[in-house]
């Protein structure tokens, strides 16, 4: 898919997804959010920035964690999802955070402003991953930390038809490559690349609780990557992908239930330090 169409799917997506975002993904997200602050063991004071933060849960975490002395800068695509960060800022009364919309490929931001960057499963959408982690490494101090997230291998997230599911309904793929990032150690890989050291990796088995398919397949249309596609689809075609969802997905229904498989890489790096 052409960078440009790819970056406008995915921002009007997500400014359809932000009023859902956090019903529907907050406590199935957790898990990577927990591990990526974990990583980056956040101290009073310092400067933050968290990349592709949707409506700030990882970004409010970080503020509460580097406290009044410290600084978080969170960015998104989407004008909504900044919007929705903001009022959930204000409503914690947290000086110490803001927001700002802005592309992950070209942070408007100068060089060595931040002790830390976070990014917690935001880079399976940016059509030049290895772009963004430049720019992250450029606006990291000498000594600064990297803590990022992405999904696993596309075998061990059940819920992974849905790409195609959709795709079978569009002219071009909604989120080509969307599971690039989380195969073996490509992510690490590309962080050596992009000047980062000391990478580590892990991964972390999750599972993504749903109480009915209804649930389930509102999780999944209503999410960023094929919100558009989703909001364009008449009647017809809402009930032709949802039954194929619900067949894709039957092999991890309980009951009236769902609990489907997924897995997150998470990543720890720094810059070198000035010799």
């Amino acid at each position: 898919m052409e960078p440009r169409l790819q970056r406008r799917i995915q921002r009007y997506g997500w400014d359809l997804a932000a009023s859902d975002y956090e019903p529907l993904w907050q406590a199935q997200l957790a898990p990577a959010h927990e591990a990526v602050l974990a990583r980056a063991a956040l101290r009073p004071g310092e400067q933050v920035l968290d990349v592709a933060c949707g409506t700030g849960l990882v970004s409010q975490a970080a503020a509460e964690a580097v406290g009044p002395a410290g600084q978080v800068l969170g960015t998104d695509l989407s004008q909504r999802m900044v919007e929705a960060a903001r009022a959930r800022a204000a409503r914690r009364g947290l000086a110490q955070l803001r927001f700002m919309r802005m592309d992950a490929e070209q942070l408007a931001l100068p060089e060595a402003g931040f002790d830390v960057a976070l990014c917690a499963l935001g880079l399976m959408y940016v059509p030049d991953p290895e772009k963004a982690l430049r720019e992250l490494r450029r606006v990291l101090r000498p000594g600064g930390r990297l803590a990022l997230a992405v999904w696993g291998e596309r075998a061990r997230c059940g819920w992974a038809a849905l790409f195609p599911i959709i795709d079978a309904e569009v002219r071009s793929e909604v989120c080509p490559l969307f599971f690039r990032l989380g195969q073996q150690d490509t992510l690490a890989r590309l962080c050596a690349e992009a000047g980062f050291a000391r990478v580590e990796q892990q991964r972390i088995a999750t599972t993504l609780c749903y109480a009915d398919g209804d649930a389930a397949c509102g999780a999944a249309f209503v999410g960023g990557p094929v919100a558009m596609a989703w909001s364009r689809f008449d009647d017809g075609v809402r009930a032709r992908v949802q039954a194929r969802y619900r067949e894709a997905i039957s092999d991890w229904r309980q009951g009236q239930g769902y609990r489907i498989p997924g897995e997150f890489v998470i990543i720890s790096a720094v810059v070198p330090p000035l010799r």
